[in-house]
């Protein structure tokens, strides 16, 4: 299993913030580049990135912050957060980006997904959000009447290879990964799912790696210290 530790920009800045919510925004660290080059020190091979200010205004903003981070250190940059075309994907994967999130535009515009993946393959991911099982849109402002796994299911059919699933609810709680939703994906469809939201301690590492997951995101149970990052990833290399 994958560590992805998480680096959340708002205004070029590191925040976590409470279970999606924009006025719960917390500053984490003062740079992202050197947050990152720690994350690097302890034996991460990837970093998961969000463009919080994009996914509000529906395009890119933070992009030199990404950038700045892919052209240098050694990690594997996977962004998601306001890529709405493919002059975006384009954009990124020009500059080094290893792999591209599509979140929103999955719900509301599954063309676009099928021609990204046509023309870039495994560069592609889908990230699916869900607020009680239903997928949510637009930095989560906004919900659907799709469950999550008929989600996963459509873009399974399109060619979709990495799905990053995160329940809202648990998102920067640190109360644990939903274990059962996870695992019902995990179950349903043959992509690769990356857990998202809630993970707290090695124990939950441990409980992800037992129901065979891909991925884990870990983001708060870092800045908290209530998740060592070195250990985390020698568990999953264990």
């Amino acid at each position: 299993m994958i560590i992805f530790p998480a680096i959340d920009i708002i205004n070029g800045k590191p925040v976590r913030l409470f279970k999606g919510d924009f006025s719960t925004s917390e500053q984490v660290a003062e740079n992202a580049l050197e947050t990152a080059k720690s994350f690097e020190e302890a034996g991460a091979e990837w970093v998961h990135m969000v463009d919080l200010d994009g996914s509000l205004q529906k395009k890119r903003v933070n992009h030199e912050v990404f950038i700045e981070v892919a052209k240098n250190t050694n990690l594997k940059v996977e962004l998601g957060g306001g890529i709405r075309t493919i002059e975006d994907i384009e954009f990124y994967a020009e500059n080094g980006l290893s792999r591209i999130i599509l979140g929103s535009v999955a719900l509301k515009n599954p063309q676009l997904v099928e021609d990204a993946v046509k023309n870039f393959g495994d560069l592609i991911a889908v990230g699916i959000d869900a607020k009680d099982g239903f997928a949510a849109t637009e930095g989560w402002t906004e919900k659907s009447e799709i469950h999550f796994i008929d989600l996963a299911k459509k873009m399974e059919q399109i060619g979709v290879k990495t799905i990053i699933y995160t329940d809202i609810s648990k998102d920067g709680t640190l109360a644990g990964p939903n274990i059962k939703q996870l695992s019902e994906l995990n179950d349903a469809v043959s992509c690769d799912i990356t857990a998202s939201g809630g993970v707290a301690t090695i124990e939950d590492i441990k409980a992800l790696k037992e129901h065979k997951l891909y991925g884990a995101i870990c983001g708060k149970s870092i800045y908290k210290k209530t998740l060592d990052l070195r250990e985390a990833i020698e568990v999953c290399n264990g």
